[in-house]
């Protein structure tokens, strides 16, 4: 017992006299060599001692890389009586340019660390198999159109497992993105490595003609890799952040051709389609016919589609509900419909002509115009027609029914003359105090207020020189002048002026010259100004509207 104590004593006493932790060593390692340009790898620093975090000094690093976030971890293991104190730095860094670059050797109480010379190759040119994430991009075509629908997939290698992380749209200057459909999530083989592959679908609608360059898609966040403790047996996952980004690419996009007609529609493929009752081979008088009318576009947005304007008979009244727009994606294409729902209500019997409708597009591939046609069909209505006939009062009818039969018909008759004697002499006295007032017209109010409002954001939008925004106030302009949805082709349609100046501004919109600053806009935006005013005194010139004299025989 007493040789046990004394061997104790003897160790706690050499403990005090001979420390046993002191820093001896720094070791510095990267995570890969080589790295790719502009992606995150991370440097480990690590000594032999607890110390404080403040001693390491990095600031060597910010000449040649971009320093990213740092983490440090403390860790001690008690292994036969031995006590090994350890204090790690995990420092995300990213090299600024390619070639051969070297971390600097670290200094810590008078140790230093190895400098690590290191190979920086250019994005993309590191083997597949030497990636824990990558990514890939690549657009639907090189040269576009204004107003076509680019599509732009992204695709996210993934080897090892992803714990957080976003992955952000591509950026582009003159046009509008916005992503299409669900993401997709499956695997593929690469070289002969297993990858976990995130697949997102963008749309890209170019807005002005030229070359325009798409800034790639970028990942940032985190994964798990494997790591093995010093010292240990077994491994261990550990969190690690790690950015990538897509090449960048680049599009030629060209103007809409001067010789299109209509309104400017680009697809690869444009159908029309209607659904109508086919089981019915005669439809009545006064009896509602449902016809739903589809039009659909490959590869093109949906707020870019027409309007379909439907010209029937004056025998056949038409009620159209609101159209609807949706974009889905279907085998790997992105298609855009619009739908339009009407109730057609015949007035009339006989036999009519639904005329047929053209939408006019433009095919990119073929380069050249051409037009979707819903055929023409031809209805039969049977019955009489729909007439306002006047009915006989029902007091007429009972007067002269069996009154000589029975005493109550004569007294309703007597009680009847009474009535119509008083309406004649209050009807007398209401007259002669009119011809002693002094008839004034009532004259038809010109112009509603919300009329004259829209005609200042108009005026407003052509000072703006916005051809886009001009339309669109055009449009609203005179959907609150005629109290209905009016598209342009509707307001072309109302009067020669209108029809010319609407379509030099189209012209200056799709124009080679569109990008540039238009020297005949003002002259432009003052002819469709006059066209407006000039239809809006015809549309409500006041009318007098004066009382009809009363004559009753």
């Amino acid at each position: 017992m007493v040789i046990r104590q004394f061997f104790i004593l003897l160790l706690l006493a050499i403990g005090v006299v001979n420390p046993a932790f002191a820093l001896t060593k720094i070791e510095a390692t990267v995570d890969r060599n080589p790295v790719m340009l502009g992606e995150y790898f991370v440097l480990n620093i690590s000594v032999d001692d607890e110390i404080d975090t403040g001693k390491l000094d990095t600031s060597a690093l910010l000449r040649d890389f971009i320093v990213g976030r740092t983490s440090v971890s403390r860790s001690t293991q008690i292994m036969n009586f031995d006590a090994v104190k350890e204090t790690r730095w995990q420092v995300l860094l990213a090299p600024k340019q390619k070639g051969q670059l070297t971390i600097p050797a670290f200094s810590i109480d008078g140790i230093n660390s190895a400098p690590i010379p290191l190979q920086v190759v250019e994005s993309g040119g590191q083997p597949a198999q030497m990636k824990n994430l990558f990514i890939d991009a690549k657009v639907s075509t090189d040269e576009a159109y204004v107003g076509q629908l680019i599509t732009y997939k992204v695709k996210l290698y993934l080897a090892v497992e992803l714990q957080r992380g976003v992955l952000s749209a591509p950026v582009i200057e003159g046009g509008q993105i916005k992503q299409v459909g669900e993401d997709k999530d499956g695997s593929e083989i690469v070289d002969g490595r297993r990858y976990r592959v995130i697949e997102r679908t963008y749309g890209i609608i170019p807005d002005l003609p030229g070359q325009i360059n798409i800034k790639g898609a970028t990942f940032a966040g985190d994964v798990l890799v494997e790591s093995q403790r010093r010292g240990g047996m077994f491994g261990f996952n550990e969190s690690r952040p790690m950015q990538a980004g897509a090449p960048s690419l680049t599009v030629q996009v060209n103007p809409a051709p001067a010789s299109f007609l209509g309104q400017w529609l680009v697809a690869d493929l444009v159908v029309l389609k209607e659904t109508f009752p086919e089981d019915i081979t005669e439809f009545t008088v006064g009896s509602p016919i449902t016809r739903t009318i589809t039009l659909l576009a490959s590869n093109a947005d949906e707020n870019s589609l027409p309007d379909i304007n439907q010209t029937l008979p004056d025998e056949l009244k038409l009620y159209p509900e609101k159209p609807q727009r949706q974009t889905f994606v279907r085998e790997a294409q992105i298609v855009s419909q619009y739908s339009i729902s009407s109730a057609i209500v015949p007035s009339k019997a006989g036999t009519f002509t639904l005329p047929e409708i053209n939408i006019p597009w433009w095919n990119p591939h073929l380069k050249r115009e051409e037009t979707a046609t819903l055929p023409a069909r031809t209805i039969v209505v049977k019955g009489g027609a729909i007439t306002d006939t006047p009915t006989a009062p029902a007091w007429q009818a009972n007067s002269t029914a069996d009154n000589n039969n029975s005493w109550m018909v004569k007294a309703f008759a007597a009680l009847w003359l009474i009535t119509l004697v008083v309406w004649i002499i209050t009807l007398i006295a209401w007259r002669r105090a009119l011809k002693n007032q002094v008839t004034a017209p009532i004259a038809l109010n010109s112009a509603p207020a919300a009329t004259i409002s829209g005609l200042h954001s108009l005026e407003k939008a052509c000072a703006s020189g916005d051809v886009g925004h001009i339309m669109l106030q055009l449009q609203r302009y005179f959907s609150e002048l005629e109290q209905t949805p009016m598209t342009l082709d509707k307001i072309a349609e109302q009067s020669l002026p209108l029809a010319e100046a609407i379509q030099q501004l189209q012209l200056a919109a799709y124009s080679a010259n569109a990008n540039n600053a238009n020297p005949h806009l003002s002259a432009q935006c003052a002819a469709l100004l006059n066209a407006v005013k000039t239809y809006q005194r015809q549309h409500s010139k006041p009318k007098s509207v004066a009382l009809s004299p009363l004559n009753p025989r």
